[in-house]
């Protein structure tokens, strides 16, 4: 099925493979903003889970191992912004920038020897008859299998957040964390948990850039994705079900970019690499315009220092 050489069937099944990072590391910051916190540290926390999962990779030869240690990363990094914010109630913009800035340093300086080091690439699960499908087969059963499990987990954070106590807790810990306390819950403890979650799913986020799409490291490898994950979250109106739609139209409008510099299209380079944080500019300025709408999405606590009243 292509247009003047260009294959919808190939783009629909790229723009899930480039939008799995989205949804792993949106989902995760979500759920943290879910909970009254905005960690602005994502780009950093999955520069360390992206750099974490090549250097474990190739030390080991295990990408079970290279993710759960790259989630783990993500944790530690997650952690040190906890700390801040909660424990000693720093401002949650500045310690979130601060954690980013931190991420970008550290990772160049850690990666700087597995600069390039090449990372096999990982197969395409064959889903028998599913696969042969025209069209949804090779777009839906195709794939590797952390496309599977972001799917899974996203889907699984959707269910969490509305169909179990659990989660009414932690939507009611970001809405109004004076009234979860008076009822005996210990907001900080929930707010770090929900942080926790957070970094590792940035953690495995980036690990699959560099374990599995486009499976290297280089310097600056998530290239703002992390940013393009907080503004999802925002687009999604912070829920977690339209979260994954959108992580999946901006794969789709990066991949459109590659795609069409692959076909020769007229178009500036740089003015195609462009392409998905033009589309998130608009999408904010669209949203921006609509403030009643935003302010009754929002959590009422989202970043705010919780006190606890005696």
């Amino acid at each position: 099925m292509e247009i003047f050489g260009f294959s919808i069937v190939h783009w629909l099944a790229a723009t899930l493979v480039m939008g799995t990072p989205l949804v792993l590391a949106a989902t995760g910051e979500v759920v943290v903003e879910k909970a009254g916190v905005l960690n602005l540290g994502v780009e950093g926390m999955m520069l360390m889970g992206a750099v974490t999962g090549v250097i474990v990779f190739l030390g080991i030869d295990s990408r079970v191992v290279g993710f759960v240690a790259a989630a783990g990363a993500g944790v530690a990094m997650s952690m040190l912004f906890a700390v801040l914010t909660q424990t000693f109630r720093a401002n949650q913009v500045a310690s979130g920038l601060a954690l980013t800035i931190f991420g970008v340093g550290l990772s160049a300086f850690v990666g700087r020897p597995y600069e390039g080091a090449g990372i096999p690439s990982l197969p395409k699960v064959q889903i028998p008859f599913l696969s042969d499908l025209p069209i949804i087969g090779p777009v839906l059963f195709r794939q590797d299998p952390m496309v599977y499990v972001s799917l899974g987990l996203g889907l699984a954070v959707v269910w969490f957040m509305y169909r179990t106590r659990a989660g009414l807790v932690v939507r009611a810990v970001g809405e109004s964390p004076e009234s979860a306390h008076a009822m005996g819950y210990s907001v900080i403890g929930i707010r770090y948990a929900a942080i926790a979650f957070g970094g590792a799913m940035a953690g495995l986020g980036g690990a699959y850039m560099s374990l599995v799409e486009p499976h290297l490291w280089v310097e600056n490898l998530v290239a703002g994705r992390g940013w393009i994950a907080l503004a999802l979250v925002v687009f999604a109106s912070w829920r977690p079900g339209r979260v994954l739609l959108g992580a999946y139209l901006f794969g789709g409008i990066t991949r459109l970019g590659y795609d069409l510099q692959a076909l020769g299209a007229p178009i500036p380079t740089p003015l195609l690499a462009s392409l998905p944080y033009l589309a998130t500019i608009v999408v904010l300025v669209i949203l921006s315009r609509d403030s009643v709408r935003l302010r009754l999405n929002r959590p009422a606590g989202l970043a705010k220092p919780f006190f606890a009243q005696a």
